[in-house]
């Protein structure tokens, strides 16, 4: 899941020219489809989070220059 999740992210950050907000909605939306609902994501070069996710359900790493935090909740 985390390597999926790493492609995904550098092949929306190529897509969407870097918008933040475009890359996040993508990434989201790819593992919504692909592991059902409901996924959060947050991208960003400077963001803190505090966040209650579901077990083995959560990552954070960096895609080029943005870091991005993904994880599931209800």
């Amino acid at each position: 899941m985390i390597a999926e999740a790493e492609a995904i992210a550098a092949k929306a950050t190529q897509k969407c020219d870097g918008d933040e907000s475009l890359i996040s909605r993508e990434i989201k939306t790819y593992f919504d489809d692909k592991f059902g609902p409901t996924w959060h994501c947050i991208v960003g070069g400077n963001f803190k989070a505090f966040v209650t996710h579901e077990a083995k359900t959560f990552l954070f790493f960096y895609s080029g220059k943005n870091a991005v935090l993904l994880f599931r909740a209800y």
